[in-house]
Parts: structure tokens; C-alpha cells; sequence
């Protein structure tokens, strides 16, 4: 089997991951930060708004059983990609909303389903969700992983 890899930062990486992580052809999941300047961040050093990092979840999928397209689809449906280094009551930029591409397919499949999502009319304000390459995927402290599912949540309470 020929596994890919997606990266999406769409708010706090805890429902983010529980979203993924349920859906059929979704080989793993990892909470993590992506995106900063500093190596080896830790979630303090993220909270701070000061290394650049983004609250992310790295997707591992089988494409022969969900497309990124699919992926997409679910991105797009589980946050607010109109409003800028924020979700909710987490305002920053580790909370902003980004896609990590892993090769020249996703990048183009993430900027056309960034237009037409913008295009689409389903929100009022302008998409503000970047599009970059893939840094370094610094995994987040254990307690981190699975968060929701360790204590028996389907999603964060906001």
C-alpha cells in the first residue's frame, strides 16, 4: 500500500485530528506544529505567538481509498477559513488556518479548492487560508495525541 501525507492547520489541532483521524482510508494521524522559525518547539514555546508555528495535524491516507480532494472537503467544512490567525475564542497565528503541501499535485489541488471555496459564496468574507510547502513537521508532546479520545470527546467544546 502507497501511503501520502497531508498537513491542515485549521484552529486548535485536537478536534482538527479527531475529524481525520475517523475518516475510512486515514492510515494515522499526529498533532504537531509546523510552519516556525524555532526547532524542536514545545507547546509553550507555540503558545506564545512568538515562533510561527501553526497548530497542525499531519494526515497519513491511503489515496486508493480517500482522495485529497476528499481531505479538502473536510478542511474546508470544519472551520472558519475567513477569519485570520483565529478560531473561536483561539486567537493567534500557531491557530491559523494553512495547508502544508507534500508535492506539486496537493498545491495545485489546494489552490483550486481554495478559489472555489471562495468563489462559492458559502461565506461572506474572503477565504484567508495560506497555501505553503511542507516544513518540518515538529510532532507534539504525547499528551497531545489523540487528545479527545483519551478522555472519550468527539470534539472540543467551544
Amino acid at each position: 500500500m502507497k501511503t501520502e501525507k497531508a498537513t491542515f492547520g485549521a484552529g486548535c489541532f485536537w478536534g482538527v485530528e479527531e475529524t481525520f483521524r475517523n475518516l475510512k482510508g486515514v492510515i494515522s494521524t499526529g498533532v504537531g506544529y509546523a510552519g516556525g522559525t524555532k526547532d524542536s518547539p514545545s507547546y509553550e514555546d507555540v503558545c506564545t505567538d512568538k515562533t510561527g508555528h501553526a497548530e497542525v495535524v499531519e494526515v497519513e491516507f491511503d489515496p486508493s481509498q480517500i482522495a485529497y480532494d476528499d481531505l479538502l472537503d473536510v478542511f474546508w467544512s470544519n472551520h472558519n477559513p475567513t477569519t485570520l490567525n483565529r478560531q473561536g475564542p483561539d486567537v493567534g497565528t500557531q491557530y491559523r488556518s494553512v495547508i502544508f503541501y507534500h508535492s506539486s499535485e496537493q498545491k495545485s489541488a489546494a489552490e483550486a479548492s481554495r478559489k472555489k471555496i471562495d468563489m462559492s459564496g458559502r461565506f461572506r468574507r474572503p477565504v484567508v487560508t495560506q497555501i505553503e510547502p511542507a516544513p518540518t513537521f515538529w510532532r507534539a508532546e504525547e499528551y497531545h495525541q489523540r487528545y479527545l479520545q483519551k478522555r472519550g470527546q468527539s470534539h472540543c467544546a467551544i
